[in-house]
C-alpha cells in the first residue's frame, strides 16, 4: 500500500460521490489507526476528496474505528474513509470505505465505487489539496462519542455499587489507549490500570507478535499485570479498537481467556436477563449474530421470546439489519465470533470502547451477585446448552499468501473431503451469498458430536458435573440433530 494506490482509490470514490450526488456540497469523514504511514495515507486521502470540491472532516490523530462510523452519522457526511488494518500483522495497512449510515459499503456502492476506481490512471488523481475544504476534529467529537458510549449502559447502580473492580486495560499499541479508560470512568469505574508498554503507539507492535486478540499471546502482559494487581479482569482492544478480548479467572483462581462465542454468549445473555429484570426490554427489540457465531444465542433468545436474526459473516451485514429496522424496531445486541460486539444502534461497525465498559457492568453484576465472569459463563452453559470451539489461525502473507489461499479453496470446492476428524462427511453443498461469494458448507456425520465429547472431556474438571453430564448427552443427541440438518439443507 503507498500513496499512489491510495490516490487512486480515493480519487475513484471522489469520482463516485460527485456521480451520486451532482451539485451537492457533499463531505466525508477521514481517520487512522496507529499503523506505520497511517497519517500519510489519510492526509492524502483528505487531499484529494478536498481537491474535488468534497468537504472534509479529518481527525487531528489516531482515533478508534468505532468514533469514526460514530462521526460519519454525528456530521451528516455522505461517506468515510478509516485508513486501517484492524488486528492484522504489522506488515498490513488497510483502506475501508463507509458510507452515510456509518457501515461500510455494501451494494449498490460497493460495486459501484470499485467501477470508478477502476476507471482512474495515476494521471487522473488530484494530489493538490484545497486547504479550505479540509477541516480538523478532535475533542468535541471524542466528547460526543463518550457520551453515545453510555448508552450502551443497561444499570448504573450496580456499577456504583462495584466501582472499585480492579480492572486492567492493554490498547495494544493502538487507538483505545485514551478513549477507553475515558469511557470507563465516565461510566464510574475507579480501579483501573494500564498496560502502561502497551500504552506506547507503535506500528511495529514491538510487544506482541500480532496484534490480534484473537491469539492469546498478545495478552501476556496485561496478564502478568493483573496477576501482579489480582485484579479480576484483563480486557484489551486490537489496535483500531473495533475488536476486544478478555480474561477472567476460573474456578481454579487461573486466567483463562475469553473466546469470542464466549463474548457475544456473554453479553447477550446480560443484555436479555437485565434488560427484562429492569422493565427495560420490549417486544420490538432484536439481536443479531452473524451466521457462524454460536447457536447457544438463538436458545437464549428463543426462551426469552426476543427476536434474532442471522445474517452473513461481517458487521456490515449486521449494520444492515439495524438500518432495515431504523424507526420501526430497536437494535439492542449484535455480534460475531471474532471477538466482535455493538450494544447499541449509535456505531454501525464493532465498538470495543462500548463493549469493554458493558462487559465490565458485567463482571460488576456478577460479582454484586457472588459471581466471576466464569461462573456466569459455567450458568450461562447450565441454563441454555454448552458450546466449544477452539480457533485456529492461519498466516499467508502477501501476493503469493493470497493466491495459495484462493488454490486451496478451489481445491476444496472440487476435491472435498471424504472424512473431517474420523467423522465421515454426510453433506456437502455450495451456495452463492448475496455478496456474490461461494460459501462451501460440509457436515460430518460424527463431527459435532465428537467435538463436544472431547470438548468436554478437556473441560470436564473444571465444569459441574450436573453440567458436564448435560454435555456428554448432548454430544449424543448432536448426530440426530446433524441428520436431520442434512436432510433438510441437503
Amino acid at each position: 500500500m503507498n500513496k499512489y494506490i491510495v490516490g487512486m482509490a480515493t480519487q475513484g470514490f471522489a469520482n463516485y460521490i460527485l456521480k451520486a450526488f451532482p451539485g451537492e456540497q457533499s463531505s466525508v469523514v477521514v481517520g487512522h489507526d496507529c499503523r506505520n504511514n497511517s497519517r500519510l495515507f489519510a492526509e492524502t486521502v483528505a487531499a484529494i476528496f478536498s481537491a474535488n470540491g468534497i468537504k472534509v472532516y479529518l481527525f487531528e490523530s489516531l482515533r478508534p474505528t468505532p468514533e469514526i462510523s460514530f462521526a460519519i452519522r454525528q456530521l451528516g457526511a455522505i461517506a468515510g474513509v478509516n485508513v486501517t488494518a484492524s488486528h492484522n500483522p504489522k506488515e498490513y495497512n488497510g483502506y475501508k470505505a463507509y458510507w452515510a449510515d456509518g457501515a461500510q459499503v455494501l451494494a449498490p456502492h460497493d460495486k459501484g465505487i470499485i467501477d470508478e476506481v477502476n476507471k482512474v490512471e495515476i494521471e487522473d488523481v488530484k494530489f493538490q489539496a484545497d486547504p479550505e475544504l479540509i477541516e480538523i476534529i478532535g475533542g468535541e467529537m471524542d466528547y460526543d462519542y463518550m457520551t453515545a458510549v453510555k448508552e450502551a449502559m443497561i444499570d448504573q447502580e450496580v456499577i456504583l455499587r462495584q466501582k472499585d473492580l480492579n480492572i486492567v486495560y492493554s490498547a495494544m499499541h493502538g487507538t483505545g489507549r485514551v478513549i477507553v479508560p475515558l469511557c470507563l470512568r465516565s461510566w464510574g469505574f475507579q480501579n483501573i490500570h494500564v498496560v502502561p508498554e502497551q500504552m506506547e503507539v507503535d506500528g511495529n507492535f514491538p510487544t506482541v507478535i500480532s496484534p490480534n486478540p484473537e491469539n492469546a499471546e498478545a495478552m501476556t502482559l496485561g496478564m502478568k499485570l493483573g496477576t501482579k494487581l489480582n485484579a479480576d479482569l484483563v480486557v484489551a482492544t486490537d489496535p483500531d479498537a473495533d475488536r476486544l478480548a478478555i480474561v477472567c479467572r476460573d474456578s481454579k483462581g487461573e486466567w483463562t481467556i475469553i473466546n469470542g462465542n464466549q463474548t457475544a454468549m456473554m453479553f447477550c445473555y446480560y443484555i436479555i436477563k437485565n434488560k427484562k429484570a429492569l422493565g427495560q426490554l420490549k417486544p420490538t427489540d432484536f439481536l443479531v449474530k452473524t451466521i457462524v457465531t454460536t447457536e447457544v444465542i438463538a436458545e437464549m433468545a428463543k426462551k426469552n421470546n426476543v427476536e434474532l436474526r442471522d445474517c452473513y459473516t461481517g458487521f456490515k451485514w449486521i449494520a444492515r439489519e439495524i438500518a432495515l429496522s431504523e424507526g420501526k424496531q430497536k437494535y439492542i445486541g449484535g455480534g460475531e465470533e471474532s471477538f466482535g460486539f455493538l450494544p447499541y444502534d449509535k456505531v454501525r461497525d464493532k465498538d470495543a470502547p462500548a463493549s469493554i465498559c458493558l462487559i465490565c457492568e458485567i463482571a460488576a453484576w456478577a460479582r454484586d451477585n457472588g459471581m466471576t465472569l466464569y461462573d456466569l459463563l459455567m450458568q450461562i452453559y447450565l441454563d441454555y446448552g454448552f458450546s466449544f470451539e477452539h480457533t485456529i489461525n492461519v498466516t499467508k502473507p502477501g501476493k503469493s499468501g493470497a493466491d495459495e489461499i484462493k488454490a486451496m479453496m478451489e481445491n476444496l470446492r472440487t476435491n472435498r473431503p471424504t472424512e473431517i476428524a474420523g467423522s465421515k462427511v454426510i453433506c456437502a453443498k455450495v451456495k452463492k451469498s448475496l455478496g456474490g461469494k461461494l460459501r462451501l458448507f460440509i457436515v460430518g456425520a460424527a463431527s459435532l458430536d465428537t467435538t463436544l465429547v472431547t470438548a468436554a472431556e478437556q473441560a470436564a474438571q473444571d465444569i459441574p458435573v450436573i453440567l458436564y453430564c448435560f454435555v456428554v448427552i448432548f454430544a449424543f443427541l448432536s448426530r440426530i440433530f446433524t441428520s436431520i440438518w442434512c436432510r433438510q439443507y441437503c
